[in-house]
């Protein structure tokens, strides 16, 4: 078996589960691409398309038989819905390096450019974001816990979960919204029992470290925030004081 042949076909076994190459391979892509997000570079968004695109074959293993039998069509789904997102997430930061203002002379709810070089300044949504996030999550869950279970996805309503609150996580940090740590945490809460019960093992010890990564970059983004409110309020002196 060539090098291409075993990334595409190649299996280890763990106890009497098959997994595949391609799985841990995906989930590589996808630890890069919160390592990219939580320094804000642009990088991060190809890296995680990259990422989506080898996990979108492995969620479907019920269709492709190689090797789990159950299809998470909630987990394949959000890997399309990522694609998108991860499009438009791509153009903002990319726009926004572009058109960069420095943080000292942007209002303190602009992107901007922080001293390390992040491509966007990181700001907390607020109520109307907040309002908008959870009717979305309602309406979300909902709707694809509905959609999944008629096309037979093992466990719809978690799955339904996980699929919206990937989507509305991605989306905010595409916003630069600083809460969308959070709803990855509440995302990967229920997605860890649901991955180990199905038996993507691989997956499930990376919503285990997503976790913990997750409460780091939220304290990170938190203190990039601050440390850009401090200096807004000493220019705000500085100019009294001229």
């Amino acid at each position: 078996m060539n090098l291409l042949d075993w990334l595409l076909e190649g299996s280890v076994t763990i106890g009497s589960s098959a997994i595949l190459v391609r799985e841990v391979v995906g989930n590589g892509f996808g630890i890069a691409s919160a390592v990219g997000g939580m320094r804000r570079r642009v990088w991060a968004w190809p890296v995680g398309i990259a990422g989506n695109l080898v996990l979108f074959t492995v969620f479907v293993g019920g269709i492709l038989d190689k090797p789990q039998v159950h299809d998470l069509w909630g987990q394949a789904g959000r890997q399309v819905f990522f694609l998108a997102v991860s499009v438009y997430g791509w153009h903002r930061w990319s726009q926004s390096r572009r058109v960069a203002v420095p943080v000292d002379e942007a209002a303190p709810s602009e992107a901007g450019t922080p001293a390390d070089g992040g491509a966007i300044l990181p700001r907390w949504a607020g109520p109307a974001g907040w309002a908008q996030l959870a009717v979305l999550a309602v309406v979300g869950t909902t709707v694809f816990s509905i959609v999944l279970d008629a096309l037979g996805s093992w466990g719809p309503l978690p799955d339904a979960w996980i699929l919206t609150g990937s989507i509305l996580a991605t989306y905010g940090m595409a916003r630069g919204w600083i809460e969308f740590w959070l709803i990855w945490i509440a995302v990967d809460v229920v997605g860890v029992p649901l991955l180990l019960q199905a038996g993507y093992y691989p997956s499930a010890a990376l919503y285990l470290l997503y976790g913990a990564f997750c409460v780091w970059g939220f304290r990170t983004w938190v203190q990039v925030r601050r440390a850009a409110d401090r200096a807004d309020h000493v220019d705000v002196h500085e100019e009294v004081a001229a």
